[in-house]
């Protein structure tokens, strides 16, 4: 049994909703992220998708913990999500909007 050619094997399309996973996963695994209070407990990374295609806007809202280098931790966010979301859905970042909504003390450490 031969392979179909690839245009007649029909399309895939992959719902905002696993984009949104792969980009939350991906910025919860850079180190510097942190887990923060919300609403309703505890939470990680959160992203709205948007666009059509094979393109993708992103809005990331994510806590960093204390002290960190804001603009460092972010430029790491930024790559981790958009080569997992290019290598997993091949998708391409088209914009990627950071929101620090928050600061996360380390446990055990104090601040002087």
């Amino acid at each position: 049994m031969s392979a179909a050619e690839p245009e007649d094997r029909g399309t895939l399309e992959i719902a905002h909703s696993v984009v949104r996973k792969v980009a939350e996963h991906a910025a919860s695994r850079v180190p510097g992220t942190a887990t923060a209070r919300r609403r309703l407990g505890r939470g990680g990374p959160s992203v709205r998708v948007s666009g059509h295609g094979d393109h993708v806007d992103l809005d990331l809202d994510l806590a960093l913990h204390y002290p960190a280098s804001v603009p460092a931790v972010v430029d790491r966010v930024r790559e981790a999500v958009a080569g997992e979301v290019r290598d997993l859905t091949s998708y391409r970042v088209r914009g990627l909007a950071v929101t620090v909504s928050a600061l996360v003390r380390r446990p055990g450490t104090r601040v002087e």
